[in-house]
Order: C-alpha cells, then structure tokens, then sequence
C-alpha cells in the first residue's frame, strides 16, 4: 500500500493501481499539507511513501518522532510520467527488493537504501 506524495505523476499511481496496488494520493485527497503531514498519516495508516522531495530524508533520520514504514525517494521522474511505477513495479517483482523499514533512493543508475526502525518494529 503506498501513499503518493503530491508531487507524484498521476499516471503513475494509476499504473500502480492497475497493477493491483492501494494507493493513496497526497494529490488527490490533501493537497497543499506540510510533509510531517504526510508522515502521520502514512504512520497512520501503514502506508509506504512515494516522493520526489528529497527533503523526505532530512525530515525520516533527523526529525521524525516515528519513521513511516517505508519512503521511496525518486531523484529522477524519468522520460515518460509513469517511469516511477514502471520502476518500482520491476523493482517490486523482478528484482525483489525489499523497501520495508527503508529509505530507498532510486536514480537511473543504482538503488540505495538505508534501513531503520518503524513504528511497529
């Protein structure tokens, strides 16, 4: 289940719903609310978050009272506006990496991930 920041493409949450994803979009139901927003709600409801605010980073290892189950920062939004669900979905299934109780940095050349403690663990 993933919750899109605001910043996210519209056709790449609808490439991840149609992949059979629950995704929760920033766009469409809170535009405009402060990032430590996003945390609590993605806190509240187990959802992993999906950005392209490198700001996510800062605000999970510095300044976070609890880290979300996962955050997938996207550095590039690619060529075509669903490159971060075709990404992800190919990360997700073929490649099986595991992005819970990460922050997974994602640019064109490599994965980089750094794990931490979430609210459940």
């Amino acid at each position: 289940m993933f919750l899109t920041n605001e910043n996210f493409p519209r056709s790449a949450i609808l490439s991840l719903r149609r992949a059979g994803y629950i995704v929760k979009s920033i766009q469409e139901d809170h535009q405009g609310i402060k990032d430590e927003e996003v945390l609590r709600i993605a806190n509240e409801l187990g959802y992993v978050i999906q950005t392209f605010d490198r700001d996510y980073g800062e605000l999970i290892f510095k300044y976070a009272e609890k880290n979300p189950p996962a955050a997938v920062f996207f550095r590039e939004k690619g060529a075509m506006p669903d490159a971060a669900a075709t990404v992800l979905l190919k990360l997700l299934t073929e490649q099986r990496v595991k992005i819970s109780g990460a922050f997974t940095v994602i640019d064109s050349n490599n994965i980089r991930q750094r794990f931490y403690k979430t609210p459940n663990a």
